[in-house]
């Protein structure tokens, strides 16, 4: 996936890294786009897609997540150590936030778009957003952070909102959430309040990473 065209949440977790996961981040990126060049595709798949899918399913009443980790987990060993993390997280959250929310869950409109950040020519991507509509036809909006560190600070969290508010114009901010999943901590504009600055750090972030990939990547040829 090229820095100029990125998750959200990717974004976040190499921006807020400690700078030797950052470097490694970003020099995984150079060897990615290096392939690409070369024609040989070598992104690998999401390693927190099938997970991602099972909570949605829990959430809708149509999967156990308890029983969907460990069938994930017997289908590839390599899920065996972060999936029930995931998973402990995830309910952590969601289950206090179902008391307080009107049932019965039904999927809510499918929300994906890109927002182009033109300063810097580049693209950040976001989906996979978790829709619900309650029983009072309430919308509840939840977009998930994976990332085992760092974990999702207040002002990673405030860009995080800022920009699905821009991303998303339509949708009431007040129901937007960052979700952290693997310490189940979903994040607000209600308990974190944005600054007005959001803007200026966001762009600040990005084209540091940029700069800092360059810088690893040397000079062209």
């Amino acid at each position: 996936m090229p820095l100029e065209s990125i998750s959200l949440r990717k974004l976040l977790k190499i921006g807020f890294a400690r700078p030797n996961r950052r470097q490694g981040a970003l020099r995984e990126i150079i060897r990615q786009d290096r392939a690409r060049a070369a024609g040989s595709v070598d992104e690998g798949g999401d390693f927190y897609g099938p997970f991602w899918a099972d909570a949605k399913a829990h959430v809708f009443g149509t999967r156990d997540l308890h029983e969907a980790t460990t069938g994930r987990v017997a289908d590839n060993r390599n899920r065996r150590r972060l999936y029930p993390l995931l998973r402990d997280g995830f309910l952590g959250w969601w289950n206090p936030y179902r008391r307080g929310t009107n049932e019965p869950f039904r999927l809510g409109p499918v929300q994906r778009t890109r927002f182009e950040v033109l300063s810097l020519a580049s693209t950040v991507k976001v989906d996979n957003i978790l829709s619900i509509e309650d029983g009072l036809g309430g919308l509840h909006y939840v977009y998930p952070y994976f990332a085992e560190a760092p974990a999702l600070g207040n002002e990673a969290a405030q860009l995080g909102l800022w920009l699905l508010g821009r991303a998303l114009p339509d949708l009431p901010a007040d129901r937007l959430r960052v979700l952290d999943v693997f310490r189940g901590q979903a994040f607000s504009i209600a308990d974190t309040p944005l600054q007005g600055d959001e803007e200026e750090r966001f762009q600040r972030m990005y084209a540091a990473l940029i700069q800092e990939r360059n810088a690893l990547r040397g000079p062209p040829g």
